[in-house]
C-alpha cells in the first residue's frame, strides 16, 4: 500500500508499507459475498488512516499531536451523519405518507429514489467547493495514471496526460451501486415500526456492500461485454461529477503514488521468493 502527497515545500512526500490483508490470509474472506465486505472494511480502515497520515505532513509538530482525536471525532461524527441523511431521512420523509400509501413496495421505491436523489444532488452540491473540486482532479488524476499503468505507458506526466478521469473500477461506481442495489433489496421489506424497520435497514447493509462489489468485480472482469458497459455506463457517468482534469502537478502525485506501490510489489516478491530459497 502506498501514499504520496505535496508537502508545505512543494516536494512529494512518498509512503508504503506491506498490506497485510484478511484476503491474503484467509480462503473464506475470499469467498463470494464474503470477499466485498472485507475489501470495504479493509478499504476504509486504509484509507482514513492513509487520510489522516497525509494530513499530518501538512501539520507543524505542535498540531499533530491534537490532529488524531480531532479527526478521529468527526471521521465518527460524519459516518453517523451519513447513515441518518442517506437511511433515516428517505425513510422518515415516506413514513409521513404511509397512510394514504399502503402499499409497503411503493413506499419503499419511493424511499429508494429519494435516497438516489440525496446522493446526486449530495456529490452535485459538494463539487461546487473549491477544495472539493481539488479533491476530485486528484480522483482524476489517480485514473489516469491507473490507465496509462494498465496500457503499459511509462508513467511521465507527459504520457498520463491524454487517458480520461473516469475508470470503471471506481468507487464512485461502487457506491451508485449501493444505491441501486439497496433500492432494489429494501422494496421488499415490509414495514412495521420506526424502530425495527431503521435497525432492518442498517442490518441489510451487509449484504448490499457483498453484493455491490460482485456487480462492480464482474463488470472489471467482463469490460468488453456490452451488456457490461451498459452497467457501469451509469458509474461513468457520474464521474463526471466526482473527477476534474487535473493540472500536471497533481498527475506526478498520482504517479508517484503508484510507483511506490509498484515498487512495494516487487520488494514484497523478492523477500518472498528469497525466503523460499532459505
Amino acid at each position: 500500500m502506498a501514499l504520496a502527497c505535496r508537502k508545505p515545500d512543494g516536494g512529494i512526500y512518498r509512503y508504503r508499507e506491506p498490506l497485510d490483508s484478511l484476503l491474503q490470509r484467509s480462503r473464506i474472506a475470499r469467498a463470494p459475498f464474503v470477499r466485498g465486505l472485507v475489501v470495504l472494511w479493509e478499504s476504509v480502515s486504509y484509507g482514513v488512516r492513509m487520510l489522516m497520515r497525509s494530513a499530518e505532513v501538512q501539520l507543524d509538530e505542535e498540531s499533530r499531536a491534537s490532529a488524531g482525536a480531532t479527526n478521529g471525532v468527526a471521521m465518527g461524527l460524519g459516518l453517523l451523519g451519513a447513515l441518518a441523511i442517506f437511511i433515516g431521512i428517505p425513510y422518515v420523509i415516506t413514513q409521513f405518507v404511509h397512510s394514504a400509501v399502503p402499499s409497503s413496495l411503493l413506499l419503499n421505491l419511493a424511499e429508494g429514489a429519494i435516497r438516489l436523489l440525496l446522493f446526486l444532488g449530495y456529490l452535485a452540491l459538494i463539487s461546487l467547493m473549491p477544495e472539493i473540486r481539488r479533491v476530485f482532479a486528484y480522483h482524476g488524476a489517480e485514473h489516469m495514471a491507473i490507465h496509462a499503468f494498465e496500457h503499459g505507458d511509462p508513467l511521465t506526466a507527459e504520457r498520463i496526460e491524454p487517458y480520461p478521469t473516469a475508470h470503471p473500477r471506481c468507487g464512485t461506481a461502487f457506491l451508485l451501486f449501493v444505491v441501486v442495489v439497496t433500492i432494489v433489496l429494501f422494496a421488499f421489506v415490509p414495514r412495521t415500526n420506526l424502530v425495527v424497520d431503521l435497525i432492518a435497514r442498517l442490518l441489510l447493509v451487509v449484504p448490499v456492500a457483498s453484493i455491490s462489489y460482485e456487480v462492480l468485480k464482474l463488470g472489471a472482469a467482463h469490460e468488453a461485454n456490452r451488456l457490461v458497459r451498459v452497467i457501469v455506463w451509469p458509474g461513468l457517468l457520474l464521474q463526471r461529477i466526482t473527477t476534474r482534469r487535473p493540472d500536471r502537478g497533481m498527475i506526478e502525485v498520482a504517479a508517484a503514488s503508484l510507483e511506490e506501490a509498484i515498487a512495494g510489489d516487487g520488494a514484497g516478491a523478492d523477500a518472498r521468493v528469497g525466503g523460499q530459497r532459505a
